[in-house]
């Protein structure tokens, strides 16, 4: 039986309100990207480090609304790989799948190198491979020790990494009050290397990284209570919200801290913290340290059971689906996924890293915001949110123009991944036409 917005009564139980929902997404978009990616943003923009912010929050919000509309048409688990497949058939469904899967281990694998920099340093000075090899090693075994204790562990650190964006953005506001500080920065777009134009739009990739995690709360647009009008409201709130903290730390962290000493720094919040005094160091460090292992832990988990999932159905190698006995978690998922971040952690640093991430989702979204329309031919489910046919266009173009800003070293690493993914969408496509086409066996006369 098929329900307002295409939900049936044989699916999940719907039990998130809008306000479950709205804190759900805010604790995946706010968190350690943030923590880590302030001086390379200040790097490029120069001082007006709140403008690539705000220029990604609007980009951001307009391919939301696509989703926004996909998830209340389509409200079932799957996302963007279950769109792009109603929209263009298995292949690019595979490939939306895969772009997700990878993007979800190169960003585990920026924040390894994050949580290697000057937030640890401030406690013990180790080589980036010794603390990468820890770091993945002791989430993979959270991760495989269950979920519930894994989302009990999320709970609390959402909750100390907010604390600390709040905390810098009052000891910031606090620095200007006193008379420190340069206000003079905030409008001193782009650096002596490049102009304000270029150096913003590419500072402008960096930025969208932080608000990365929207997309994947489609996946529980099905348990969610009337998603036609719960889902559009929590998705559009929690991204303001996280706009709003993101833009008033960009704000206080230049005008506290000069471009240069943020552009240099790998703990570019502690810049801040030390420069407005009264709060320990190492207090803040340990936060930040908090911040970036739960975000690689929300994304580890992520990856491992999509990777699982994808196995299950026959995508990836089947190899993928071994259980942990008594813990029933997907250990080889999991496995081979922390190696992979592990490998990839070794390969670059966190620009480049998070630039690679930022690239494999803009191919996602410039799927999701293309199948908006080419899916607006489906009649069949009218009551869903819609968006101005606008909307999904720009949403579109965007994602064209900021991957035009993307360095060709990171579009060559990209583009290794989508011809993996390629290949393997080609691979899987041809197994399911010759399992559909080998002829049945009859039994004997």
């Amino acid at each position: 039986m098929t329900q307002p917005g295409g939900a049936t009564t044989s699916g999940l139980k719907k039990t998130l309100t809008t306000r479950l929902l709205y804190f759900f997404i805010l604790g995946d978009v706010l968190g350690a990207g943030v923590y880590v990616l302030v001086g390379e943003v200040a790097g490029k923009s120069g001082g007006a480090v709140w403008l690539p912010l705000v220029l990604a929050l609007l980009l951001s919000l307009l391919t939301a609304a696509s989703y926004a509309e996909l998830a209340t048409k389509y409200p079932r688990a799957g996302g963007a790989s279950h769109y792009a497949r109603l929209a263009y058939g298995p292949f690019a469904g595979f490939l939306a799948g895969f772009c997700m899967l990878a993007a979800g281990i190169v960003s585990v694998a920026a924040l390894a190198r994050g949580f290697a920099g000057e937030y640890l340093a401030v406690f013990v000075t180790l080589p980036v491979v010794l603390v990468a090899a820890v770091f993945l090693g002791a989430l993979a075994l959270l991760n495989a020790r269950g979920i519930s204790e894994s989302t009990r562990v999320n709970a609390a650190a959402t909750v100390i990494e907010v604390g600390g964006l709040l905390l810098v953005a009052g000891l910031g506001v606090w620095l200007l009050l006193r008379g420190d500080g340069a206000a003079g920065r905030l409008v001193q777009f782009g650096t002596p290397d490049q102009g304000a134009t270029v150096g913003v739009l590419s500072a402008t990739v960096l930025a969208y990284y932080s608000f990365v995690g929207f997309e994947t709360s489609v996946n529980v647009a099905e348990e969610t209570r009337d998603p036609r009008r719960s889902y559009p409201r929590a998705l559009f709130g929690a991204l303001i919200t996280a706009g709003a903290v993101y833009a008033l730390v960009g704000v206080v962290a230049s005008a506290a801290v000069p471009t240069e000493t943020l552009a240099r720094s790998s703990g570019p919040l502690l810049e801040v913290v030390e420069a407005a005094g009264g709060v320990p160091p190492g207090l803040f460090s340990a936060i930040a340290l908090v911040a970036v292992a739960n975000g690689a832990l929300l994304t580890g988990i992520m990856s491992s059971r999509m990777a699982y999932g994808m196995a299950r159905e026959g995508l990836l190698p089947s190899g993928l689906t071994r259980i942990l006995p008594g813990r029933r978690t997907p250990w080889a998922a999991i496995a081979t996924t922390t190696v992979l971040a592990f490998l990839l952690a070794l390969t670059g640093d966190v620009e480049s890293l998070a630039s690679t991430l930022v690239l494999l989702l803009l191919v996602v979204f410039f799927l999701v915001n293309t199948a908006v329309l080419v899916l607006r031919r489906d009649g069949t489910v009218q009551n869903h949110f819609r968006a101005p046919t606008v909307i999904p266009v720009l949403g579109a173009v965007s994602c064209v123009v900021l991957a035009t800003q993307v360095e060709a070293a990171v579009w060559w690493r990209g583009l290794v991944v989508l011809a993996v993914g390629a290949m393997l969408g080609a691979c899987a496509a041809w197994h399911r036409r010759r399992g559909a086409t080998r002829p049945q066996a009859t039994a004997a006369p």
